[in-house]
């Protein structure tokens, strides 16, 4: 796919005809899946993951680290231009949401309890909002 932040734009319809319910209810309406259950938590696959409902890459297996929090965790970007970050005040707490920069897709969240050497950034990111494009 493409490697763009040129942005897309689709109905309502066209998402749900084209994402699975999960994803859809991550990407298009903000949800969290359960801890420990989504498919790329505990993987150590070495690739590129790119968001799952445009293909934009974002985040390489490289900075992939088991953080213990129930959810994949980066401490970066594979460039920072494909990931937008917004304020997020919801549900009584401030927190940096991490959307795709290219569809506008719900991520997850960015922490600032990642590990210190890798400059301390933790973007814990649902699975379901993610496809991994396994290193051949």
């Amino acid at each position: 796919m493409a490697d763009t932040t040129d942005t897309i734009q689709k109905t309502d319809e066209q998402w749900r005809a084209e994402l699975s319910p999960e994803a859809y209810a991550i990407l298009r309406q903000g949800a969290t899946e359960r801890p420990f259950t989504g498919e790329y938590n505990a993987t150590k696959t070495p690739g590129m993951f790119r968001c799952g409902g445009c293909g934009q890459e974002l985040f390489s297996s490289d900075t992939k680290f088991d953080s213990g929090s129930g959810w994949p965790s980066f401490t970066d970007p594979v460039n920072r231009e494909h990931v937008t970050l917004i304020e997020d005040r919801s549900h009584g707490m401030v927190r940096v949401e991490v959307r795709c920069a290219r569809c506008d897709g719900h991520l997850g969240h960015v922490f600032d309890d990642g590990p210190r050497d890798e400059g301390g950034a933790r973007y814990c990111i649902n699975s379901a909002a993610l496809q991994l494009d396994p290193e051949a």
